[in-house]
């Protein structure tokens, strides 16, 4: 005879549900590459010398620059898709090379440089207010994150469904999430010092190659190279 734990029970069952597996899906590669907890680091750089207020400020305009450029390119994903003629199968897997190669850069603890060039904390500490540029684009919202939503998108039959608000609320609360890390980041970074950060950063890498992957196999499914189990 054998036991089975109910909790576990539940969360097997519950992840059969279509709608909890794709907003999970959705919610966990947003959030991974948008990974608010690497940009801690220039964050406090670029705001070095700025007091709290600024620094909230600048924090919210860099999650707001995140949920408008994502949320942009999730609307208009299927525009682009019929605009350039690109099909589904071939951006999941550009998509999963960009995601591969930015989480062996995560694994390393390191920014991706499509992520973060080199220089650009530097410039950024000599601008006025660097919320925006490159705060919120390309460090949070970079190519990654744009792909992932564009795959996502790519998967969603019309815009007027459950899967579009899954994404969108997806973008939402990791743009949320984004303001409070790097809005509180002194904290934050007392709290997991340093190696803690390196560990969690390494650990989406490791969640990111993963979830590379499964685009890549559900590319060549789509293409027919891989036959369907």
């Amino acid at each position: 005879m054998t036991w089975n734990n109910p909790a576990e029970t539940a969360l097997t069952e519950l992840s059969r549900v279509p709608w909890v597996h794709f907003a999970v899906l959705a919610l966990s590669s947003i959030f991974f590459l948008v990974d608010p907890f690497a940009a801690i680091g220039s964050f406090l750089a670029i705001t070095a010398g700025a007091d709290e207020v600024r620094r909230k400020r600048m924090a919210r305009k860099a999650a707001l620059t995140c949920f408008i450029v994502l949320t942009s390119f999730a609307l208009a994903g299927q525009l682009i898709f019929k605009m350039f003629g690109i099909t589904l199968p071939a951006f999941e897997i550009a998509g999963g090379l960009i995601l591969l190669l930015i989480g062996l850069d995560m694994l390393e603890a390191k920014r991706s440089p499509t992520q973060e060039a080199s220089g650009d904390t530097e410039e950024a500490s000599l601008k006025e207010d660097a919320g925006i540029v490159p705060l919120g684009i390309p460090m949070l919202a970079g190519p990654g994150a744009i792909s992932s939503v564009m795959v996502l998108v790519g998967q969603v039959p019309t815009l007027l469904n459950w899967e579009m608000g899954a994404i969108l609320g997806s973008i939402a609360l990791t743009s949320l999430i984004s303001y409070g890390v790097l809005a509180g980041a002194s904290r934050v970074r007392k709290v997991l010092g340093e190696t803690g950060i390196r560990i969690l950063v390494r650990i989406m890498g490791l969640l990111l190659v993963a979830l590379a992957m499964q685009f890549f196999v559900n590319g060549l499914t789509d293409l027919g190279v891989i036959s369907k189990q």
